[in-house]
C-alpha cells in the first residue's frame, strides 16, 4: 500500500489501535499480504510497539505476511471434508495450476494451501478464494476454478453460481421457523423496564448456546448490577467447531432475530454499543449483515432514541475475525476484539465486569440472542414450555457426515441422539458420533438414546455421522492435527502437548505406533486436561482419551509388534540423500535390503 493509502486507512479508523485487527484486514483485501513496511508505518500510526502489530498479524491464519499470490485458495481441511475428497481435488486443482501445494506459484500468480473448517461441512468440499467461499466442490468445479485462475478473471466476474451456498433447513422450529418482524421484539422490550425484561428471562429459564450453558439471566444481571456507566454488548459468531454451521443460516435467514436480541439486550442491561464479532471464513455474509444495520438505523431501530424512547442510544459494528479457532472463547474474542491477538484471559475477572476495554459486556452467541427475541415476544413461561425443566427452548443441530440428509435440525431440548439420526438419514450401521465438535463427545452406538441437553449431552451445535467404513483413528488424527494447528501457543502444555499428541497418533494411523506411543499420548492427555490456561488445551486430548475408552480395539489394532520403537531412523533420513544423488544400491543404506 502506499504512503497516501495508509494514510487514509489510519483516518478512517481514526488512528484507533482497537480496530488493527480491521486494519490488517484491509490491507490484506488490497494488497494480497501484509508487508514488513506495512507493519512498521501501522505501528508508527497507531503509536504501538512495532512487536505488537507483527504479533497480531501472524497470529490469524487468514493474514499473510508473505506474499501468497493474486489468488489465494485454501481447502477446508477438517475430517468431513477429507472424507469428501478434499485431498484429490486439491491436488488436481495443483496439478492444473501448475503450483505445489503451499507454494506461490513462481510468477506470483495464485497460492494454494489449506484452513480448517469453514463451516460449510454441510455441502463438502469446499473451499475460500481470497476469502469468498466456494462449496460443493466437484472435479468440473475445480477444473473451471483452474480455467478462471489461468485467464486471469477478476473474481467479480466469476459465474455467480460458484459463489452460491445452500441454507438447507430440515427441520425448523421456534427460531428457524419463524419470521420476526425487524424490532418487533425491542418493540416488546420496551414496554417493559429493564428489571422486568430480566424477570422474564429468569422465567425462561434459558441458557447459553455456546456449549457452557451458563444461564443467560444471571449473566445478564450481573453486568448490569456492575458499577460503571458504559456496557457494551457482543454477538460471538465466530463458529469455528469443526462440524458447526447453524449460526451461518441464522445469521442469513433470522439475521433479525439476531439483531433484536442484541438489542433487548442492550435495553436489559444499560448498553450503548454493541459488536457482532463474525468469522473471517463468513466473509461473504458481511454485506447483508452491513445492508441490515443501515436498514435498522433509517428505521430507528438503531442509533440515537432507539424507536422514540429518549435516552436509550444503541448501536452496533460488525467486525471481522481472521481465522482462529480459539476466538470463540469469550475472553480472547475481546482480545481480537481491541486489536490484539487471541489469547485467553486469566479469569476471574470475568467479561460481565471487566470485558471490552475492562468495562461490563454481555457475550453471547448468534442462537442465543436469536432466542432472546422470542422470550421478549411471547414471555419466558412460554418459551419454557419447550425441553426440559433444565434446558429450556429448542437446539439448532448442525448435521454432517454419512447421512442421507446432512444441513440444520431444530429440535426441542432433550431430544435423543437417536432422533436426530433417524431425521438425517444416518448411513447404519453407525460406527460413532461426534457430538458438539472435536472438544465435545464422541459417542459410540451404545449410547444413541441419550438425551442432547444440559442434563445429559451438551452439545455445541456440531453432529458428525461416522458409518461402517471411516477409520476412527483417522478421525482422531484429524482432530489432533487441528487442535496442535489452532492452539495460541500461549501455555506450554498446550502448545507442546498438542504438537506431541499429534506427533503420537499419526505414528499410530501409519502403522507405526507402540503401546509406548499410547501410554505417551494418555499422559499427555491428562497433562493438557489438567494444567492448560484455557478450554482448548483442557479438550484437545479429548478424542483421543474418549477413542481409546469407547473403541479401544481400533486403536489396538493400529499397534506395530513391538513395545518399543526408535524415534529416529537412520536410514530413513537419509533417503533424501539416496534421492539426490540418484542411488538406491545395498552400499546406499545402513543395512541390506
Amino acid at each position: 500500500m502506499s504512503p497516501a493509502e495508509l494514510s487514509q486507512l489510519l483516518h478512517r479508523h481514526h488512528g484507533d489501535p482497537n480496530r488493527l485487527l480491521q486494519m490488517l484486514r484491509e490491507v490484506q483485501a488490497a494488497a494480497g499480504w501484509v508487508s514488513p513496511e506495512v507493519i512498521t508505518e501501522l505501528a508508527k500510526g497507531l503509536t504501538l510497539p512495532r512487536a505488537r502489530v507483527e504479533g497480531v498479524a501472524t497470529f490469524y491464519t487468514l493474514l499473510a505476511t508473505r506474499p501468497r499470490g493474486e489468488y489465494q485458495v485454501l481447502f477446508a481441511d477438517n475430517i468431513i471434508e477429507r472424507f469428501h475428497g478434499s485431498v484429490a481435488l486439491r491436488e488436481r486443482l495443483c496439478a492444473a495450476l501448475g503450483v505445489a501445494p503451499g507454494a506461490l506459484r513462481p510468477d506470483g500468480r495464485v497460492s494454494v494451501g489449506t484452513t480448517s473448517c469453514i463451516g460449510l461441512s454441510d455441502q463438502p468440499a469446499s473451499l475460500l478464494v481470497n476469502g469468498l467461499a466456494i462449496a460443493r466442490l466437484t472435479v468440473e468445479r475445480v477444473d473451471a476454478i483452474a480455467a478462471l485462475i489461468g485467464q486471469r478473471a477478476p473474481l467479480d466476474q466469476w459465474p455467480a453460481e460458484l459463489f452460491h451456498v445452500d441454507e438447507p433447513i430440515r427441520r425448523a422450529g421456534l427460531l428457524l421457523g419463524a419470521h420476526l418482524e425487524p424490532g418487533a421484539a425491542v418493540r416488546a422490550a420496551l414496554a417493559r423496564s429493564s428489571e422486568a425484561l430480566l424477570e422474564e428471562l429468569k422465567r425462561s429459564k434459558l441458557r447459553g448456546r455456546g456449549g457452557a450453558g451458563f444461564s443467560t439471566h444471571d449473566k445478564w444481571r450481573a453486568a448490569r448490577d456492575a458499577p460503571g456507566p458504559t456496557r457494551f454488548v457482543v454477538c460471538n459468531a465466530d463458529e469455528g467447531e469443526p462440524g458447526t454451521f447453524k449460526d451461518r443460516t441464522l445469521l442469513r435467514r433470522q439475521l433479525d432475530a439476531v439483531l433484536d436480541g442484541m438489542t433487548v439486550a442492550a435495553h436489559a442491561i444499560g448498553a450503548q454499543r454493541g459488536f457482532i464479532y463474525l468469522r473471517g471464513e463468513y466473509l461473504f455474509i458481511a454485506p447483508a449483515i452491513e445492508a441490515a444495520l443501515a436498514a435498522r438505523r433509517a428505521a430507528h431501530l438503531l442509533g440515537r432514541d432507539v424507536l422514540g424512547r429518549t435516552g436509550f442510544d444503541f448501536d452496533l459494528e460488525l467486525h471481522l475475525g481472521a481465522g482462529a479457532y480459539v476466538c470463540g472463547e469469550e475472553s480472547a474474542l475481546l482480545e481480537s476484539l481491541e486489536g490484539r491477538r487471541g489469547i485467553p484471559r486469566r479469569r476471574p475477572p470475568y467479561p460481565v465486569t471487566h470485558g471490552y476495554l475492562q468495562r461490563p459486556t454481555v457475550v453471547n452467541n448468534v442462537e442465543t440472542f436469536a432466542s432472546v427475541a422470542h422470550v421478549a415476544l411471547a414471555g419466558g413461561a412460554r418459551f419454557a414450555e419447550l425441553g426440559t425443566e433444565r434446558s429450556t427452548g429448542t437446539r439448532v443441530h448442525s448435521v454432517s457426515g454419512d447421512c442421507a440428509r446432512p444441513g440444520l435440525y431444530e429440535l426441542p431440548m432433550g431430544a435423543s441422539v437417536r432422533e436426530l439420526l433417524d431425521a438425517c438419514g444416518a448411513e447404519a450401521p453407525i460406527q460413532a458420533v461426534q457430538v458438539g465438535g472435536p472438544s465435545r463427545t464422541l459417542l459410540s452406538p451404545r449410547e444413541l438414546d441419550r438425551a442432547l441437553c444440559f442434563e445429559d449431552l451438551p452439545s455445541a451445535g456440531a453432529f458428525m455421522v461416522f458409518g461402517p467404513q471411516r477409520d476412527l483413528l483417522e478421525v482422531v488424527a484429524s482432530f489432533a492435527r487441528f487442535f496442535a494447528h489452532e492452539s495460541c501457543g500461549f501455555c506450554t502444555p498446550c502448545r507442546v502437548g498438542t504438537t506431541q499428541l499429534q506427533g503420537a497418533v499419526d505414528a499410530l494411523v501409519g502403522g507405526r505406533g507402540t503401546r509406548r506411543d499410547v501410554r505417551h499420548a494418555l499422559r499427555l492427555c491428562a497433562l493438557m486436561r489438567d494444567a492448560s490456561h484455557c478450554g482448548l488445551g483442557t479438550t484437545a486430548g479429548r478424542p483421543f482419551m474418549q477413542l481409546y475408552e469407547k473403541f479401544k480395539p481400533t486403536i489396538e489394532r493400529s499397534l506395530s509388534s513391538l513395545e518399543f520403537r526408535p524415534t529416529f531412523d537412520l536410514d530413513e533420513a537419509l533417503a533424501p540423500a539416496r534421492a539426490l544423488t540418484g542411488r538406491d544400491d545395498e552400499r546406499a543404506h545402513l543395512e541390506d535390503p
